[in-house]
């Protein structure tokens, strides 16, 4: 099995990826061989502070772009694939293949 954990510049250039490389037929369907998709979205690093009123004092720090977690049967030749050594999901059982 293959983990991929992806960075795009936002959800719809991620979904039009996803699509031509197969891994989603369209939107709402998987491509053959893949199991699961698990759109992250925007990770938040270190969370903002507020004060009682919930008025910001810092700003949360986020991570550059949209991210997404692809586990399928093929090897995919993603450009944007990266290494997470602290990764905010994961599939269970499974070790994410390091791809940079």
């Amino acid at each position: 099995m293959n983990i991929y954990k992806l960075v795009y510049s936002d959800k719809e250039s991620a979904l039009k990826d996803l699509i031509k490389r197969g891994v989603y037929v369209d939107e709402l369907a998987y491509g053959q061989g893949v199991h699961a998709v698990v759109e992250i979205g925007t990770i938040v690093l270190e969370q903002g502070t507020y004060d009682e009123e919930m008025a910001e004092i810092t700003p949360p720090k986020m991570a550059i772009g949209y991210h997404f977690d692809v586990m399928c049967e093929q090897e995919i030749a993603f450009q944007n694939a990266m290494e997470v050594k602290n990764p905010k999901h994961s599939f269970s059982g499974f070790q994410t293949k390091e791809i940079i």
